[in-house]
């Protein structure tokens, strides 16, 4: 898959790596860390360095009880950085917005991939602004309640269901990518079944899987811990997704999940 200027090879055995950037005030984990363009900057540098092959942005918390802000909050936060970041640096990056008018402003400053952890169920006019701009789009699975008749069938339905709608605007499958939604529209145990589900629903869905996990309440929950004591529980799903078929890894501490995945492939494809 082509996004951007870069080529990913999603069939293989390589993870990749996608750093989370939040340039938010109340994100769950880094809220208020990056207040500037230069502190975004210095970030991005840092995770590149660390071996991160995609920045994802995002501009509007989506932790639980979360405050909607308006897209052009939204847009003044995250257009301004994506452009700095695509001046510095030959990367791939992709915006976290499920809102139309934040998703064209953002691909307007050069992002390269629309992430919709809607799955263009909020708001479909993502879908077409991704379609007209000739990019990819990431669908993650979401709703509002957790009454599943059962989870894993119902998630692939879904995820299979947002697919359909990319594709009724022209997204072609080849620029398609799928999330199973950790922590989103699930209780604990449902986040645990989901692992324990990953490889029947990327075989049963047929597109590459993102997987983001990193320092969520699943983590925090099984293990008793703050947010910032759960970098080993995320590692450990991490290499659990992988072991499972997921090829793209969202996170927030780029360095420790990149060895760690690089030793995971390293024995697994020995």
């Amino acid at each position: 898959m082509k996004i951007g200027n870069h080529e990913f090879d999603f069939k293989g055995s390589h993870p990749y790596v996608m750093g989370i950037l939040n340039v938010t005030p109340d994100s769950f984990s880094d809220g208020g860390s990056y207040k500037s363009v230069s502190d975004a900057i210095y970030k991005v540098e840092e995770m590149i360095k660390d071996g991160a092959e995609i920045i994802d942005v995002g501009g509007e918390s989506t932790r639980p009880g979360y405050t909607l802000i308006s897209d052009e909050e939204e847009i003044e936060r995250t257009a301004p950085v994506i452009e700095a970041i695509k001046e510095r640096f030959d990367i791939t990056v992709t915006l976290d917005t499920y809102k139309s008018g934040v998703a064209e402003a953002g691909l307007k400053a050069g992002a390269d991939m629309i992430n919709d952890i809607w799955g263009l169920k909020y708001d479909r006019n993502p879908g077409k602004v991704t379609s007209d701009a000739g990019c990819g789009i990431m669908l993650m699975h979401n709703r509002d309640n957790t009454d599943y008749d059962n989870l894993i069938d119902d998630v692939i339905k879904e995820l299979n269901e947002s697919v359909e709608i990319a594709k009724s605007f022209g997204i072609s499958e080849d620029k398609i990518i799928l999330d199973p939604g950790i922590g989103f529209g699930k209780t604990r145990e449902h986040n645990l079944q989901v692992m324990k589900g990953l490889d029947r629903i990327i075989s049963e869905t047929g597109f590459p899987m993102l997987l983001g996990i990193s320092r969520k309440s699943v983590i925090g929950l099984t293990l008793d811990l703050p947010v910032t004591e759960r970098e080993e529980g995320t590692i450990a799903l991490n290499v659990l997704g992988y072991n499972s078929g997921c090829r793209i890894f969202r996170v927030h501490n780029v360095k420790m999940n990149r060895r760690a995945l690089d030793m995971a492939e390293a024995v697994i494809y020995s």
